[in-house]
């Protein structure tokens, strides 16, 4: 079910529901609220309708509203499609998933390919996929790595983090949850090869084959950083790169659920949760990652490397000499 079906087969609910959305884009939000909790009363079934009254309750200021709005929702969304969950556990009024909300972040991006560079980067100033090549580049510098032979760009999206990639990399792999994503990127042709999965499913699928792994604005859909990296790191090649970015927070939480549904994580639990993952911090950075409704978005950025064999194999050599002597 696509996110973006309005119809509620009610043509009354329909003209209503168009009322409310004129009212809601000339700022009225509270009396769209009112006219969509009419068009609801004719067709009480009607998920995403429920979707936008909730949409409207909470521009206008009236929480409880939203939340009762959206707890309707969760109730026939059987798909999480319209992330009802999200909402909720972002008002303090329930509880997220742990992983993705596969459903709802496939569906949102489906819907928001066709305009999805205009509006991130022509309006919103996003900088990462800068950034993040840009630190990738000085580390290759640093460690005299001249190309990678294999790269996987995750959440790759309409390819502004392959166009980046591109010229220092053999082989180009893209991987995104968004068909309509992957459709926008394919017409490109940065990717060597595109695939359609869930990161987390993807990558448990590789062992040992990428030596460099970026994820530009990824994660954040993600939640606990720590299943991630667990499905990562075997996914990388001994000494290979990962190269990611997060919504920050200065709490002492891991993460929270911000109300865009985007998850910002701690800076202190992010270095932690790339220690526990077995991965070398070579570069930590915070930095302005966008623009969101007039506020500067603060993101950590990271390139870590997965320790080499040949280390390891030669300091468990060492300790067999230490212990024989």
């Amino acid at each position: 079910m696509a996110k973006a079906f309005y119809s509620s087969g009610d043509v009354l609910a329909d003209r209503r529901a168009d009322y409310a959305r004129m009212l809601a884009e000339g700022g009225d939000h509270a009396a769209a609220a009112e006219l969509m909790g009419q068009a609801l009363e004719l067709a009480p079934e009607w998920a995403a309708g429920w979707d936008l009254l909730g949409s409207y309750c909470e521009k206008s200021g009236d929480v409880s509203g939203a939340i009762s709005a959206w707890r309707r929702l969760e109730a026939l969304d059987d798909e999480g499609v319209f992330g009802a969950q999200l909402k909720l556990a972002a008002h303090d009024a329930g509880a997220a998933s742990e992983g993705t909300a596969v459903s709802y972040v496939e569906a949102l991006f489906d819907q928001y390919a066709p305009q999805f560079e205009d509006a991130l980067v022509g309006k919103l100033g996003y900088r990462v996929p800068e950034i993040l090549d840009a630190m990738v580049s000085e580390e290759m510098a640093r460690l005299g790595i001249v190309r990678f032979a294999k790269a996987v760009d995750l959440g790759c999206g309409t390819g502004l983090m392959g166009e980046r990639l591109r010229a220092k990399v053999d082989f180009l792999e893209g991987v995104d949850i968004s068909a309509a994503m992957i459709a926008e990127t394919a017409r490109k042709g940065i990717y060597d090869s595109l695939q359609k999965a869930e990161l987390v499913a993807a990558l448990n699928t590789r062992r040992a084959e990428a030596d460099l792994m970026t994820a530009a604005d990824v994660f954040i859909y993600c939640g606990a950083l720590q299943p991630v990296l667990a499905a990562l790191v075997p996914a990388l090649k001994p000494g290979g790169l990962v190269a990611f970015s997060l919504e920050a927070h200065d709490g002492d939480e891991a993460l929270f659920l911000r109300p865009s549904l985007r998850y910002a994580h701690g800076i202190a639990a992010t270095r932690d949760a790339l220690v526990v993952a077995g991965l070398d911090i070579l570069r930590f950075e915070t930095a302005v990652l966008r623009m969101d409704r007039g506020a500067p978005i603060t993101g950590i950025l990271v390139v870590a490397q997965k320790p080499a064999v040949e280390l390891t194999a030669a300091n468990d050599c060492e300790a067999g000499d230490h212990v024989a002597a």
